[in-house]
């Protein structure tokens, strides 16, 4: 496990702005999702589709979730569009192109200069697919997704 330290925070901090309390919960509200974030750790980390099920359950936004992990020291891990890597790997099979209707979407979300996060799980739900397919597509372009809902990046 990879500790979340001063230098890494530093560094993030200075890409990524996030307020002090995301949502304007209250105080028992962010004790209730920092208790909720330690008790889903795997292996010391929290996956990013348990970030997004805490949000869920909790009825929170997607970066207070994030921003509690931040501030508990704590990475998220197992991105769910494959982000975090230094290499990006596809994940649909070697050699196979991803969907034509995928790609012509990711297309026009980079060209619009909206291929984010959010706009790709939209377009996964919106094509029955899911979001790493949705990735692997821009991946093969090497185009970078962007403004994570949960703030890593």
């Amino acid at each position: 496990m990879r500790d979340f330290n001063e230098a890494d925070k530093k560094k993030k901090k200075a890409r990524i702005q996030l307020p002090e309390n995301p949502g304007n919960l209250t105080a028992e509200k962010l004790a209730e999702l920092k208790e909720k974030v330690k008790a889903s750790l795997k292996d010391g980390y929290l996956p990013c589709g348990t970030a997004f099920k805490i949000a869920r359950e909790l009825n929170v936004p997607k970066i207070a979730v994030g921003a509690a992990t931040d501030r508990l020291g704590l990475r998220v891990s197992n991105c769910q569009t494959g982000c975090f890597k230094v290499d990006k790997i596809i994940h649909n099979d070697a050699g196979k192109t991803p969907d034509e209707k995928i790609t012509v979407e990711v297309v026009k979300l980079q060209e619009s200069e909206e291929l984010t996060c959010a706009n790709v799980f939209m377009l996964a739900e919106r094509l029955k697919t899911t979001p790493m397919a949705v990735a692997d597509a821009a991946n093969i372009k090497n185009w970078k997704i962007r403004q994570c809902q949960l703030g890593c990046f």
